[in-house]
């Protein structure tokens, strides 16, 4: 697959996926976008992109059209076994769930997955499966930026 054939992919796995797609030198597509949950962290208030993301990449595709699928997002502590059931229905391997924080309200929890598919089907099957969260509006940044280091540290 060329360049420009990655791109148009990784434009549409955004689009299912409903964030802001690039592909970086490596040819990895990273589509990100952020849940809009509401935290406190040691009695503050964060929207801090470190807190509320969800990451997805794809990489590496082969002869058939199938890649290394990985995501990545903040769930609330009732979320977790929802999630986990749904991505496990559509045979995403579910490879950790964890904090990232001490001293948040409410508790934010984080849950890692991965599969080998076409990633289009990967997005599709994860759309599917965040139906099961209760604030499901996830929100892209406002303006276009290359990955989430550039706001962490520009």
């Amino acid at each position: 697959m060329n360049r420009e054939e990655l791109e148009r992919l990784c434009q549409e796995f955004a689009r299912i996926l409903g964030g802001e797609g690039s592909l970086d030198e490596n040819d990895v597509c990273l589509v990100q976008k952020f849940r809009n949950l509401r935290f406190t962290i040691l009695g503050r208030p964060t929207q801090s992109p470190l807190v509320i993301p969800q990451f997805f990449t794809f990489e590496n595709i082969d002869s058939r059209g199938r890649a290394l699928n990985l995501g990545e997002t903040v769930l609330l502590q009732e979320e977790v076994n929802p999630l986990l059931t749904e991505l496990r229905k559509r045979d995403l391997i579910v490879t950790a769930v964890h904090n990232h924080w001490l001293f948040e309200e409410p508790r934010a929890m984080y849950m890692h997955f991965e599969s080998v598919e076409p990633p289009l089907q990967f997005a599709r099957k994860v759309i599917e499966a965040f139906r099961v969260l209760n604030n499901n509006n996830s929100r892209k940044r406002k303006h276009k930026r290359n990955n989430i280091f550039d706001d962490l540290f520009s």
